[in-house]
């Protein structure tokens, strides 16, 4: 399951985000720390489910009329502090759990609420467009420390014949949730002396923003743009280098249990809702709110922050394995019941390992149930495609 980090400073909404997202049960308070231990749940990447294209919907639990909802793991912990790659605040602890993450939300507090510690000020008078590059540099110098840590091992490996300075630095990077195809990549980015002795700081530094970058891409969430001063939002896209996302969280969080209720028809990702139930003077104005910032951004951005992330930074694709390729269901006829976020350019054969490593050992070949026509294995999934695996495993 892909992982998606929440990152940013104490008190920037993460908390708030990450229950609207997964609806689970967390603390959120107005004060540094919030969080302490890490809350790890389950949200959704939302798409179009292939049902869409057949005369009924397919009634699966992640289907909500052909919203498809895909599982994603979603990762909340302590807020990050300036100096926090030296341990400062709970910084070690945040920034070592982020080693397995695949994307990161940077949730920034677009209002100017809170000062570089996660403090509350006077709303407008802190400049969030200091917090973009602060996450930023504090992941990089995480990463350089790693890297410094390790480099007197590097160094001793130098001595002997057969060492290669790129074979050691994929075993330190590998360690902070990289591929060794990932660091390959840097390593061709980049440019650094072949012997260890020769590196400086700026080496190590320079080598882990690109690392960084290459696999911790990163998203902004412009939290709180319901009572950001006007520019706010504009000023973080101009200085954030990829996708900046507006968003308030506690909006999607009251229309989530707004929805739970019965009192509104709501679906996360939705650009609008509907009131079903009686409500209170005060409980109308509050969604009409809502209702306004949804209509500015078009959603709550919660769920198009995670779209953001897995889509565009991740360029994944869902893909729909079935076993019957006429009904597109599973063996207890079950239609469309798994959905499966890989990299775009995936083959059948990549599809049959993500649904279990014996399928793809025995993969044979594969049916694509649109078309109904076989498909070779080199054949390159698109988003959507319903696919049969025939394999030897059952």
């Amino acid at each position: 399951m892909l992982s998606v980090a929440l990152a940013g400073k104490p008190n920037a909404g993460k908390s708030t985000f990450y229950k609207a997202a997964t609806m689970a049960d967390v603390d959120i308070g107005n004060y540094p720390f919030t969080t302490i231990d890490p809350n790890r749940g389950v949200t959704h990447a939302r798409t179009d489910c292939p049902c869409l294209d057949r005369e009924e919907r397919c009634g699966d639990e992640n289907c909500h009329d052909g919203k498809r909802y895909v599982p994603v793991e979603l990762l909340d912990v302590a807020g990050l502090v300036p100096g926090a790659h030296e341990g400062k605040g709970l910084g070690n602890q945040f920034l070592d759990a982020l080693s397995n993450a695949d994307v990161v939300l940077n949730v920034v507090d677009a209002s100017g609420g809170t000062n570089a510690e996660g403090e509350p000020v006077e709303t407008g008078s802190y400049d969030p467009t200091e917090d973009v590059a602060f996450i930023e540099r504090e992941m990089d110098l995480w990463i350089a420390g790693i890297l410094d840590r390790n480099w007197e091992t590097v160094t001793r490996q130098s001595r002997s014949p057969d060492f290669d300075i790129d074979d050691a630095l994929t075993e330190v990077l590998t360690g902070v949730g990289g591929s060794a195809a990932d660091v390959a990549r840097v390593l061709r980015r980049v440019e650094y002396p072949e012997a260890p002795q020769a590196w400086e700081d700026s080496h190590r530094e320079s080598l882990a923003a690109e690392f960084r970058a290459e696999t911790k891409p990163i998203v902004v969430v412009a939290n709180k743009a319901d009572i950001a001063p006007e520019g706010n939002v504009e000023a973080l896209r101009e200085a954030a280098e990829g996708a900046v996302v507006p968003c308030t969280a506690e909006g999607e969080l009251a229309l989530r249990t707004a929805a739970e209720a019965g009192v509104v028809d709501y679906d996360p990702g939705d650009p609008d809702f509907e009131i079903l139930g009686d409500l209170s003077d005060a409980q109308a104005e509050g969604l009409e709110r809502i209702r306004g910032v949804m209509a500015e951004f078009g959603g709550t951005g919660v769920q198009g922050a995670i779209d953001t992330a897995v889509y565009d930074l991740l360029d994944r694709i869902t893909a729909f394995p079935v076993q019957n390729e006429t009904h597109w269901t599973d063996g207890q006829g079950n239609v469309l019941p798994d959905a499966f976020l890989l990299a775009r350019g995936s083959t059948p054969k990549d599809l049959a390992y993500a649904v279990h490593s014996d399928i793809g050992d025995g993969y044979l070949h594969a049916v694509d149930a649109r078309e109904n026509r076989r498909v070779g294995e080199e054949h390159e999934l698109s988003e959507g495609d319903v696919v049969k695996i025939v394999s030897t495993a059952k």
